[in-house]
């Protein structure tokens, strides 16, 4: 279906990513020449997103600058700077500004590359939501730089997700940073400080939620200042090899 919303989390602290992150937020942090911000406003763009939703709580000045600098697609900012929301209240506080229809969320600290077909673009046709209350983007492991941990969740032949027992199980997928959301499963809830894991617990228990496996491409998190020289060696490489 067609995806016209998106919302990017940008508010968190950036902690791990110290010193960096004292005086930048960790969503403006260049990684290659474009921040992480760009790159997540970059991937929904290209997927035909027309409108973008941005929260602010740490730095925000600096994070609504960059957005205002930016032609398409237009951004509305979700402010929380009075106090941080976490990732469920974020949602919450910033749904009248999304809308009655499924919206796209991406996270403003990882990115992902790619050289086929928009793996959004293909996530969104995927999107069901007779059958879905939440659809997540997930990688494989070894499409990864910068991931420390192990992987999320376990997927059946029909796509239904459920959490993975061993982290370490190599067959396990990694949630991939990008979520859509029927924005009903919301009903009831509050702006109050809460974690989208809520809502994925309660799409497992129904059978509602599943995933979309990226395809041709890599993907990047930065979560340590040793992890950004890495993770712009790593894009190098893969720009040289495409070139090739």
């Amino acid at each position: 279906m067609r995806i016209k919303t998106a919302m990017i989390l940008a508010a968190g602290f950036g902690k791990r990513l110290r010193p960096i992150t004292e005086t930048i937020p960790k969503p403006l942090v260049p990684v290659g020449g474009r921040t992480m911000l760009d790159r997540s406003l970059d991937l929904a763009e290209a997927a035909g997103v027309n409108n973008a939703v941005v929260n602010v709580h740490y730095l925000a000045d600096q994070i609504v600058r960059r957005c205002r600098a930016r032609a398409h697609p237009p951004v509305t900012i979700s402010d929380e700077t009075d106090r941080i929301l976490e990732t469920g209240g974020g949602v919450v506080k910033a749904l009248p500004l999304l809308g009655n229809d499924p919206f796209l969320l991406l996270n403003a600290d990882t990115f992902w590359i790619e050289w086929g077909a928009p793996n959004l673009a293909a996530m969104m046709a995927g999107f069901d939501p007779a059958r879905m209350d939440i659809l997540l983007m997930l990688c494989r492991l070894k499409d990864t730089t910068g991931h420390a941990g192990g992987a999320d969740f376990e997927m059946d032949e029909d796509g239904r997700l459920t959490r993975l027992a061993d982290k370490t199980d190599p067959a396990g997928l990694l949630y991939a940073g990008a979520t859509i959301y029927n924005p009903a499963i919301f009903d009831g809830a509050t702006a109050e400080p809460h974690s989208l894991n809520l809502y994925y617990d309660r799409a497992i228990a129904k059978g509602r939620l599943f995933g979309h496996v990226m395809a041709d491409g890599h993907w990047f998190t930065v979560g340590t200042p040793e992890a950004l020289p890495a993770a712009e060696r790593k894009l190098e490489q893969l720009q040289a090899q495409r070139a090739d």
